[in-house]
């Protein structure tokens, strides 16, 4: 009788101990050796259980304590023990027959009902001290991952980057369609993107872009593509969507200003029906840039990209070639996690003409790419869980992962 959650957290713990796989949606054993240390968990939950770290908690097993805390399998039960010994002042007491014999009523608050009615003779009236200190109120603490992205946007204005906003809830044209997206692309579907009951659909107010992008999508207009070769759907570019990427505010951004020289950048949240695991989640947060210039070449690029990185501290990075619909060149970046090995982090590339040209820009080129802000802050602050970066618990806030982040600023600092 496993909740969901535990059902999760059981697949995720036993899949990055290396115990099972999941291949093509089905979860397969993989050795038989590999599930000593998932023995030894399930053995430490049974000693939990029956009481035997009551007191006192092994060295090492307090890490694998804390993960059962964080994922709720475990709670911390406080208790006091509080010693009553006789004073020498109370024997006199009892000798004297001055001690209220027990049953007693005692109050702290003399109340106008107790003097009305004049029960207050009947009671004994508890003496404060006002020696004794009263108890701290929690002290405001600013979330880490809030000031981890102050400091990446920090990074990118230091680069000559500004920064641009867009909405959440978006019009599937610039979300997919003035990305030369195909409108019937396995990602536009229910499964990959959340759809908006009402209202479900918005409005666009630009006839001759709506014309342009209609074009290149079915002909490839005067891009110099062959477009897709399908009937585009006017009804389907108004459908109202949780963005899925960040990239809409930079095809926003490149549509407001043409043509020129300029560095943008949007940091904010985007959301996909992913499956929440420990490298995944349904709404995290890219970093999205475009920088727009003429004679920029995918050099320019990986330089930009090389430099960002080293900005924000990351040590180990490398890149592959990658294909996106609305690119190309394009490459992948991916960063090493000490114990995750390694992910990726940004998709980036060249913005095609069947982007570009649709939205006004005839001389200059694009460079854009969208970083995964989540996932690197898990490797710079040697986080394993994705959904820790969301902590609401106080203690957890303050203590470790701000400690995380302290280390990590101090780390960049000295370096």
């Amino acid at each position: 009788m496993l909740t969901p959650s535990e059902v999760n957290y059981a697949i995720s713990t036993l899949s990055r101990l290396g115990a099972i796989r999941i291949n093509k949606g089905v979860i397969e054993a993989v050795s038989q050796d590999r599930l000593t240390s998932v023995i030894n968990r399930q053995e430490l939950l049974n000693q939990i259980r029956n009481g035997i770290y009551n007191d006192e908690v092994p060295e090492d097993a307090k890490s694998i304590i804390q993960e059962f805390l964080r994922r709720g399998i475990v709670k911390v039960r406080e208790r006091s023990i509080i010693e009553l010994v006789i004073t020498d002042e109370a024997r006199n007491l009892i000798d004297r027959g001055g001690l209220i014999k027990a049953g007693g009523v005692v109050v702290t608050a003399l109340t106008p009902e107790l003097i009305t009615s004049g029960a207050w003779r009947n009671v004994v009236i508890k003496r404060f001290d006002l020696s004794i200190p009263t108890p701290q109120a929690p002290i405001v603490t600013k979330h880490f991952f809030s000031e981890f992205i102050k400091f990446v946007k920090e990074v990118f204005i230091s680069l000559g980057f500004e920064e641009v906003y867009g909405p959440h809830v978006e019009l599937e044209l610039w979300n997919f369609d003035a990305l030369f997206q195909a409108q019937d692309h396995p990602a536009r579907e229910i499964h990959d993107t959340y759809f908006l009951k009402y209202p479900s659909t918005g409005k666009i107010l630009d006839n001759e872009l709506v014309s342009r992008i209609a074009r290149t999508h079915e002909d490839g207009w005067i891009t110099g593509s062959r477009g897709w070769n399908y009937k585009w759907d006017p009804s389907r570019a108004v459908r109202l969507v949780l963005r899925t990427q960040t990239t809409s505010v930079s095809v926003r951004t490149l549509y407001k200003r043409g043509d020129g020289e300029y560095r943008a950048f949007t940091i904010d949240r985007v959301f996909r029906p992913e499956v929440l695991d420990p490298k995944h989640s349904m709404e995290f947060h890219q970093a999205d840039g475009i920088v727009v210039g003429e004679n920029l070449s995918f050099k320019h690029l990986l330089g930009v990209l090389e430099a960002l990185a080293r900005g924000m501290g990351l040590k180990r990075v490398m890149f592959k070639p990658a294909y996106f619909p609305f690119t190309s060149p394009s490459a992948e970046g991916y960063a090493y996690h000490e114990k995750l090995g390694w992910i990726e982090f940004v998709g980036s590339g060249m913005f095609r003409p069947e982007v570009v040209m649709p939205l006004g820009l005839r001389r200059s080129r694009v460079l854009a790419f969208g970083m995964g802000l989540d996932r690197i802050a898990m490797i710079l602050m040697n986080i394993e869980d994705i959904r820790d970066l969301f902590s609401k618990d106080i203690n957890v806030i303050r203590g470790g992962y701000w400690t995380h982040y302290s280390r990590f600023i101090n780390n960049l600092k000295v370096s």
